[in-house]
């Protein structure tokens, strides 16, 4: 029987790769495009193609969602999102953001650090992020219209050797944790199946 599908104000989804994140997140989003005349769906994506195997994959995502969801626009936004929140939040427009892991990423671990955006001069890549963490906790707080967030679970594996990455997997847990407050639901995906862990009021 296929599950039922209801919006919530605010919805994270976390999950392992290839668990059903995005393809919850689209269902989501064909729900909100059927359920009105005037309902719109975009969809923020903060992949960049830094090498072709990455060009391949955003090329082939967006086949795929053409297809699936071919009412919901596509914009895309590898940094700036909680701007992109305010700009595109409105009562009739759900948004996706997909995914919050890559967000983090090209703060944390950017191909040309240089390129980092600042409110500070010469800010390093770690605290700049925690500023726009800040805006975003902001952004999904104040958003108008119904908003869904797509991230990664990869705190439940081996421990990685490198100091690096093991800094960016306590920083993806922590902004995890502080998504999933600001969020009305929060949903784990493996398998493809749904679990709540945090219930819509």
């Amino acid at each position: 029987m296929a599950e039922a599908i209801s919006l919530a104000r605010s919805e994270l989804i976390l999950g392992g790769q290839k668990s059903g994140k995005s393809r919850r997140a689209e269902r989501l989003a064909q729900a909100w495009l059927e359920g009105g005349n005037t309902h719109q769906a975009v969809l923020i994506a903060t992949a960049q193609p830094w090498d072709e195997e990455m060009q391949a994959r955003i090329a082939r995502h967006q086949a795929d969602r053409a297809v699936r969801v071919p009412g919901m626009r596509t914009l895309e936004e590898p940094r700036q999102l909680a701007q992109a929140i305010r700009a595109h939040s409105r009562p009739d427009t759900l948004l996706v953001v997909d995914c919050l892991t890559l967000w983090l990423t090209n703060w944390l671990m950017p191909m040309h650090p240089g390129d980092v955006p600042s409110s500070v001069p010469n800010q390093p890549p770690a605290l700049a992020s925690i500023e726009a963490v800040a805006l975003l906790l902001e952004a999904i707080a104040a958003a108008p219209g119904p908003l869904v967030l797509v991230g990664n679970e990869i705190g439940l594996g081996v421990i990685p050797m490198g100091a690096e990455v093991r800094a960016f997997v306590d920083a993806l847990g922590r902004l995890n944790q502080l998504v999933a407050q600001v969020c009305e639901r929060v949903t784990l995906m493996a398998a493809g199946l749904p679990l709540t862990l945090k219930a819509a009021t």
